[in-house]
């Protein structure tokens, strides 16, 4: 009976002990999806600005710029940046550069971006 006594809230202290180490690791889980997540949009929105650019028949820059924007929300558009070129080459680029942030879209970010990057031949008119 004295180890029984002895014993009474052990479980309680352990689990008061650990409950720091399993924020901290989903906290840390949790910047590591929103930064996959990063490069999934800006990915994305690289493919979808080149795609406006090159099926675009005048202003082709401004449409493919805008499109590399359009469905980003407005959280993760914030400090975004579209880029296109190689108009008249044949070959059309866009680059989208998006700010990582801090545990929530739309609050602080990292120093750093994540980088999107896509190209695509330039259709032609008949």
């Amino acid at each position: 009976m004295a180890v029984k006594e002895r014993d009474r809230g052990q479980v309680t202290i352990e689990f008061l002990g650990m409950t720091p180490t399993i924020i901290v690791t989903l906290v840390v889980l949790w910047q590591l999806v929103l930064v996959g997540y990063a490069f999934t949009l800006a990915g994305n929105a690289a493919d979808e600005a080149v795609r406006a650019g090159t099926a675009a028949e005048y202003d082709g820059e401004g449409k493919c710029e805008q499109a590399g924007l359009d469905k980003l929300s407005g959280a993760w558009k914030e400090g975004t940046t579209a880029r296109c070129g190689g108009f008249g080459t044949g070959y059309i680029t866009s680059d989208v550069s998006i700010k990582v942030p801090v545990l929530f879209p739309g609050t602080i970010s990292f120093p750093f971006t994540v980088k999107g990057h896509a190209g695509a031949v330039e259709e032609g008119t008949n």
